[in-house]
């Protein structure tokens, strides 16, 4: 991996998860109270990509995202556009997923999309700490292959 990409974003969080098996399954714990990983909640949303989609970039001015890949494998890219951070204009890769449980905290003024890896789809959990509301969305859009931020896919 590019050396560029393992620097974590000033703000980003990443909390390994632990599973508890037995002879049925297991259990993950993804996201408790006393973390203190999420200041309020706004919403939980659950989404499905297909092998090999980009889905990449969106922001937030105000929102943090807390996500969990639940199923599949992601190359999770994320690249700060904050000017008043340490780590502005710089991207990192994180890899999450099945074989990866990871809760990956967000915040606003870092971009962030992924790429699912392998051959099923993967599936996304993402807390926020508001609610979508589409008369004001706290969202904006980047191209994946935008080239101020120039990471190659």
């Amino acid at each position: 991996m590019d050396e560029r990409y393992k620097e974590a974003l000033q703000g980003v969080s990443i909390k390994p998860l632990m599973r508890f098996c037995d002879e049925r399954g297991y259990l993950l714990e993804v996201l408790r109270d006393d973390d203190e990983l999420l200041e309020r909640f706004g919403q939980t949303t659950f989404t499905i990509t297909y092998p090999g989609v980009i889905k990449a970039f969106h922001w937030h001015r105000k929102q943090y995202d807390l996500w969990f890949m639940a199923i599949g494998e992601a190359q999770v890219v994320l690249h700060d556009l904050r000017e008043d951070s340490p780590t502005y204009r710089r991207t990192q890769v994180i890899y999450a997923g099945e074989h990866k449980p990871l809760l990956i905290v967000i915040p606003p003024g870092v971009a962030h999309g992924y790429r699912v890896l392998g051959d099923k789809p993967a599936g996304l959990f993402y807390h926020t700490t508001r609610s979508y509301d589409p008369a004001d969305p706290d969202e904006e859009r980047i191209s994946y292959d935008d080239p101020s931020i120039g990471f190659e896919w």
